[in-house]
């Protein structure tokens, strides 16, 4: 399994901005495309975003698209999700994720390793 590490949440007015980010130190990284995902009422945890592998392609729920922005660096092993016009109904926790072996990247059955969460709260 991949450590990650998520970092960037916190307390942000409605409208404002955050930018969560995904580390790890392990080379696996690399071969692994990453999702963000969140608590939902009757679901465990909601896709929200998703990039490939390479970086080619990202993939969005509805909710988020054109808001919501996923980046990586392999470089740094690390994967980030830039939040802008947030709303309340953003506000849980964020969950990133590593997906090894799928080539679907909507489904949380798909990824292999989790971070612990970040919390992001939009107060409207």
């Amino acid at each position: 399994q991949v450590q990650l590490v998520e970092s960037g949440g916190g307390l942000v007015q409605a409208g404002g901005s955050l930018r969560l980010s995904c580390a790890t130190s392990d080379h696996t990284f690399y071969n692994a495309a990453m999702g963000w995902f969140r608590p939902a009422p009757g679901k465990e945890r909601e896709f929200v975003a998703a990039i490939t592998r390479t970086g080619g392609r990202t993939y969005y729920t509805d909710s988020v698209k054109g808001r919501f922005t996923m980046t990586r660096d392999n470089g740094k092993k690390t994967g980030y999700m830039q939040m802008n016009s947030l709303k309340a109904e953003d506000t849980g926790v964020y969950y990133c994720a590593a997906n090894i072996f799928h080539n679907v990247y909507d489904v949380a059955w798909a990824y292999d390793s989790w971070g612990q969460g970040t919390q992001v709260t939009v107060a409207s």
